[in-house]
C-alpha cells in the first residue's frame, strides 16, 4: 500500500475548502481580451505619436506652391526626419508601456479599460527592468510571423512568446 501524500487526508475523503479559496484562483487574460487592450492603447498613444509625425516628416514631404507634384519620395526613409520619428515611435512606445506596466497600476490604459494586469509568476509588482525586457520581447513575438503573439490562445497560463520570456503572466484583476 502507497503511503499517503503530504496534505492528503488518510481516509481518502477530499478535504473541504471553503469557497474563498476558491474565489482565489488565478484568471488569466485570453488572447481577445488583450487583442482589445491593444487596439485601446493604439488609439491612446496615436494622440502622441500622430502629431509628432506632422511635426517631424510634414515640412519634408510637403511641396511649396507652383512645384509640380511628384509622387511621394521613396528615399524619405532614409532622411533623417524619418529615423528621428521611428526612433521617437519606439522611445515614446517603450516608455509608455514599461513605466505603465511597472507601476502601481501595473496595467497601460488599454489594460486598465479590460480590467486586466500584468504581473510577475507570484502575482507582485514587476520592475521597470523587467518590464523593459517584455516590451523589447514583443519584437521577438512579432518576428515570428506573429505566432508568438498568437502563443496567448493556447498556452496554460495564456502567456505571449514576450510573456514566457520576461515570465510574466496577464491576469484579470480580481
Amino acid at each position: 500500500m502507497p503511503l499517503p501524500r503530504l496534505g492528503q487526508p488518510l481516509d481518502g475523503t477530499l478535504q473541504y475548502q471553503t469557497p474563498l479559496y476558491y474565489a482565489r484562483a488565478v484568471r488569466y487574460a485570453g488572447f481577445w481580451r488583450r487583442v482589445a487592450a491593444y487596439f485601446l492603447d493604439a488609439i491612446a498613444i496615436d494622440f502622441v505619436l500622430v502629431p509628432l509625425q506632422f511635426i517631424l516628416i510634414g515640412p519634408h514631404i510637403m511641396r511649396p506652391a507652383g512645384f509640380p507634384a511628384a509622387g511621394p519620395n521613396p528615399l524619405i526613409v532614409f532622411t533623417g526626419p524619418y529615423l528621428l520619428l521611428q526612433l521617437c515611435n519606439i522611445l515614446i512606445l517603450w516608455l509608455y508601456s514599461a513605466l505603465m506596466e511597472s507601476s502601481q497600476l501595473q496595467a497601460t490604459l488599454g489594460k486598465m479599460a479590460l480590467s486586466i494586469q500584468v504581473t510577475d509568476e507570484a502575482g507582485q509588482r514587476i520592475t521597470f527592468g523587467r518590464a523593459t525586457g517584455r516590451f523589447f520581447a514583443k519584437y521577438l513575438s512579432a518576428l515570428t510571423l506573429c505566432i508568438g503573439f498568437m502563443m496567448a490562445g493556447w498556452t496554460e497560463k495564456k502567456q505571449a512568446l514576450h510573456d514566457i520570456i520576461a515570465s510574466t503572466p496577464v491576469s484579470c484583476k480580481p
